[in-house]
């Protein structure tokens, strides 16, 4: 069966009481279906008001009804919307009634997957309609914007034309070796891979902070007992979201909190202070501490502004520095300067190390930590150059990238004209992936099927 030429329907509004609730229907018998329901269309793209009614001529609802013909659509296909009375009981039954004249109902991300085969939109703009709705701040709505504007796909497509003409210069003086071709000169070949490489790593950047925008920048808060690591996420969290006590070694698991700082979405993690215990419970919660900091992209380690102990001396569980060493990026955390008399903000510890002084219970320097936390993540909100992206955006980069500059060392050293043209081939394989002109099925089921119903 052919689930292309299926007409769908589904309710596009989110579920709830609203003011208005809308049902988009798209297929080759979107018009006819409608027409049961609402009588004759309207002219296209002219909003007209229309009763809704069962097969038995029973009234359901009123409201408007929109007609976008093949090809001029979202889906490219043709495409009809009701706008009725958000109230679910009235949406469910024009559904119903609907799919009783031939209609079936959509399956998640159906009508975006759609607009993808019928060459409206390039995969990447397909997932960025999705991350714009899910996006949680201004900063994450304007970077899928870009993208689903296909400003990324733009990016990702100049590079693959620099790819494919590279490769047409290499392959024609394979091919043609007897008919007098000329032969690319080494140093021209290197030349050119390497711009092709800087300009994948500015791509890889754009869409790098992209990522961090729509999936949140992972950061951990690890330090010893009584540090005032759970008041410090109270702090940035703006709520108790941790249980904060004097008695060492209250927080025993590892808790999340989703927030959105300054612009910059933060998966915040709170962890069990990093100690030697005899308590089982107290020792798990260590042990998926240093887990997390491990996975962490930004390690915050708090310790007491009073505490001029040495930061590489070892606790009794792991030295300091193994703990700095493990994560990607850390920040030293002075915390309660408010009771060491230090001034808040960057400074230096007895080492000369950069530390950030703050009081978390008063709020103290927690702008400058803030701020510290946005640097680390090289996040520039308002740059015109941040795309929403993906992990499998930036594995595909990355692959791009590595081909690229395998192919750049061999036109380095040997000049080996098929080796590089092959690598030349997987970074251009890789890089249509991300706007689905060399993409799996597969693929395609997991990324349209975590869409919402009526994308």
């Amino acid at each position: 069966m052919n689930r292309a030429s299926d007409t769908i329907a589904a309710i596009a509004t989110a579920s709830g009481r609203a003011g208005v609730g809308i049902i988009r229907i798209s297929g080759p018998n979107a018009r006819s279906i409608s027409e049961t329901i609402a009588g004759p269309l309207p002219a296209p793209r002219m909003a007209s008001f229309r009763r809704f009614q069962r097969a038995d001529a029973t009234l359901i609802d009123e409201g408007l009804l929109l007609y976008f013909p093949a090809p001029h659509s979202f889906t490219g296909e043709d495409v009809v919307e009701i706008q009725a009375h958000g109230s679910p009981v009235a949406l469910g039954e024009t559904l119903e009634a609907l799919c009783k004249a031939g209609a079936r109902l959509a399956r998640p991300g159906e009508f975006s997957e759609r607009a993808f085969l019928n060459g409206r939109m390039d995969l990447a703009q397909a997932e960025a309609v999705a991350d714009l709705i899910d996006a949680s701040s201004r900063a994450a709505a304007r970077a899928a914007m870009r993208s689903m504007q296909g400003e990324f796909s733009g990016c990702v497509q100049a590079a693959v034309e620099s790819l494919i003409q590279l490769r047409v210069l290499l392959e024609a003086a394979l091919d043609f070796a007897d008919e007098d071709v000329p032969a690319a000169a080494p140093s021209a070949v290197a030349a050119r891979l390497g711009g092709i490489a800087e300009k994948l790593s500015r791509v890889q950047k754009a869409a790098a902070q992209g990522r961090r925008l729509r999936e949140g920048l992972r950061v951990a808060i690890a330090g010893k007992p009584n540090a005032g690591k759970s008041t410090l996420l109270n702090r940035l969290a703006g709520t108790d979201a941790a249980i904060v006590s004097p008695q060492a070694g209250t927080t025993r698991d590892v808790l999340r909190e989703h927030l959105v700082i300054d612009g910059l979405p933060l998966i915040l993690i709170d962890t069990a202070g990093l100690r030697d215990t005899d308590d089982p419970i107290e020792r798990e919660g260590v042990r998926r501490a240093q887990a997390e900091i491990e996975v962490a992209e930004l390690l915050l380690w708090i310790v007491g502004d009073r505490d001029e102990s040495d930061e590489t001396q070892a606790h009794p569980a792991q030295p300091n520095a193994a703990i700095l060493a493990q994560a990607r990026q850390s920040l030293i955390v002075r915390n309660k300067c408010d009771l060491s008399g230090n001034m808040p903000g960057v400074g230096v510890d007895h080492q000369g190390a950069r530390v950030i002084r703050i009081s978390a219970a008063s709020g103290a320097g927690c702008e400058v930590l803030i701020a510290a936390i946005k640097q680390a993540a090289g996040l520039d909100e308002n740059s015109p150059q941040v795309y929403s992206a993906r992990a499998r955006h930036l594995e595909a980069l990355d692959l791009a990238l590595v081909r690229v500059q395998a192919a750049q060392e061999l036109a380095q050293q040997n000049f080996d004209a098929v080796l590089i043209a092959e690598e030349l081939r997987l970074a251009q394989q890789a890089l249509e992936a991300i706007t689905g002109k060399f993409t799996s099925e597969d693929l395609l089921g997991r990324i349209f099927g975590s869409f919402c119903l009526g994308k």
